[in-house]
């Protein structure tokens, strides 16, 4: 058990997680992908049902309690009622045995939750004196049944206290941990869906995984602190989600781009659906696949920029009838974002640098990771990693990851251009540039394409394509044709290290 970080007054309870499910909204608040529902004031009664069953557990607030169920109601009834106790800490449920065990003994989890014989390696990774805790029924009708009861405790948790812990990916470095705490989520929810512009009218259909803070924040929180819907389906899945949108009549989605990519690759003709906008983010948006999404759906494509250090959203681009701009991530929402040089100087608009960002929905800083905090926090500004700039209206627009960034014998490519002019081609569905090693430039260009349905291409073709748009130096000097692009769990590619993953290293 970890220990509880009190504030006093009924304005530090107002700014949590649980302040964020409303008891006066009409209408549906969850969904099932089979359509079956629970109101607004039946999930509240509902979550507080089951934070009861996690309180005689012996949880209470800041106490982490690690979650692995795959997506669905189930799943986001749980997430609510631990952040509504202490701490959510969900976890993919793809993991293996060691993985699970690293993150179980990393995270120091108080409890373990999951579906009897759903969950077989996370349960043999559990530590000595774990509280074991099993989602029993289905749907939107469970009970959580602990190993041991105890008397509940009456403490609930405040604005300071953890409400989420999630690892950073992990891709150059060991995974570093990140603790919101109640305010930021219930800020970030807040932000989110002032930006959407979203109300008790709209819908969510919720795609993204609940272990991300992408699916926590844009598929979840923020639709229901404005009184929306959500319809919770068991994960992203590109030949049933054209059917979700005509029969559960969502008013936006939200996913990755490679996920647009997919929807993009089995869309019917164009057809009138409810959808009011389509929305990307966690990765940057090739501007042929928004003009696709747009044109498929006659709907504006919102691209907003996030990551978990920030509880998700920092900039989106806005709604009509202001301007979206392609390529753009958007304006600031709810948070200070400026771009910094290398001696932390503020650059004026149009100037590259690093984007930096603070505000009250930003951690605090890294779990037990002083050197990552040095490197990361200055000033009172978070360095996000991201190179961008912006325009004269204050558009941000990312220019790529600096780590990501190609250094071929002293030329800094971005892989987003590289990206962007594949793309449009005819010939391909989905595209992405990386760095390979080379012995005299250090780095060289590489890329990886998915052919579209029905359609043909050679290397040689697409290499004298790009030749045709970009400088020479950026041309890759291989561009594989493969089945499918590796991606991560949240469907996300990362760059680093894909190299080595297509025998390219």
């Amino acid at each position: 058990m970890t220990d509880s970080h009190t504030l006093s007054g009924n304005a530090s309870s107002a700014n949590t997680v649980a302040s964020l499910l409303s008891p006066d909204a009409l209408g549906s608040a969850l969904l099932s992908a089979e359509g079956i529902a629970l109101d607004h004031a039946a999930l509240r009664q509902e979550v507080e049902r089951l934070a009861t069953q996690l309180r005689r557990a012996g949880l209470g607030p800041n106490d982490r309690i690690a979650i692995v169920l795959p997506n669905g109601p189930e799943m986001a009834l749980v997430l609510l009622a631990a952040m509504s106790v202490g701490c959510a800490a969900p976890l993919n449920p793809k993991y293996r045995e060691e993985e699970f065990r690293f993150y179980l003994d990393d995270l120091h989890a108080s409890a373990l939750l999951t579906r009897q014989g759903g969950a077989p390696a996370a349960l043999a990774a559990a530590p000595d004196g774990i509280s074991l805790i099993d989602v029993q029924g289905e749907g939107l009708a469970i009970d959580l049944v602990a190993t041991v009861e105890v008397d509940a405790t009456a403490e609930r948790p405040s604005a300071a206290d953890e409400a989420l812990v999630l690892h950073t990916s992990g891709t150059t470095s060991r995974p570093k941990i990140v603790p919101l705490r109640q305010s930021n989520l219930a800020n970030s929810a807040r932000n989110i869906a002032e930006s959407l512009q979203l109300t008790p009218v709209d819908r969510s259909l919720n795609v993204m995984p609940l272990f991300h803070i992408h699916g926590i924040m844009a598929g979840l929180l923020a639709p229901l602190s404005a009184g929306a819907s959500v319809v919770c389906t068991p994960g992203f899945d590109a030949f049933a989600i054209h059917r979700w949108i005509d029969e559960l009549k969502p008013t936006y989605y939200s996913a990755v781009p490679t996920m647009h990519q997919m929807v993009l690759a089995r869309a019917r003709e164009k057809r009138p659906t409810t959808l009011r906008f389509v929305r990307s983010s966690s990765a940057s948006l090739p501007a042929p696949v928004l003009e696709r999404l747009s044109e498929l759906f006659g709907v504006p494509v919102i691209e907003g920029y996030g990551m978990t250090e920030a509880s998700h959203q920092m900039t989106s681009n806005p709604l009509p009838p202001r301007h979206v701009k392609p390529s753009s991530v958007g304006v600031a929402t709810g948070v200070e974002v400026v771009i910094l040089d290398d001696e932390n100087n503020e650059l004026p608009r149009g100037q590259r640098g690093e984007v930096a960002i603070r505000g009250n929905t930003i951690v605090a800083g890294y779990e037990n990771n002083p050197t990552a905090n040095a490197t990361a926090f200055t000033n009172g500004w978070f360095r996000t990693g991201d190179e961008g700039m912006f325009d004269e209206e204050r558009y941000l627009f990312l220019t790529g990851r600096l780590k990501e960034q190609i250094n071929r014998g002293g030329e800094k490519i971005s892989p987003l251009e590289i990206d962007a002019v594949l793309l449009r081609h005819p010939a391909i569905a989905e595209a992405v540039a990386f760095a390979i090693p080379h012995d005299k430039l250090g780095e060289e260009v590489g890329a990886a394409v998915v052919l579209a349905t029905g359609k043909e291409a050679t290397e040689s073709e697409l290499r004298s394509f790009v030749g045709e748009h970009l400088a020479s130096f950026k041309v890759p000097r291989r561009i594989l044709i493969v089945d499918e692009v590796p991606k991560g769990a949240t469907g996300k590619v990362q760059r680093i290290g894909l190299a080595a993953k297509l025998d390219l290293g």
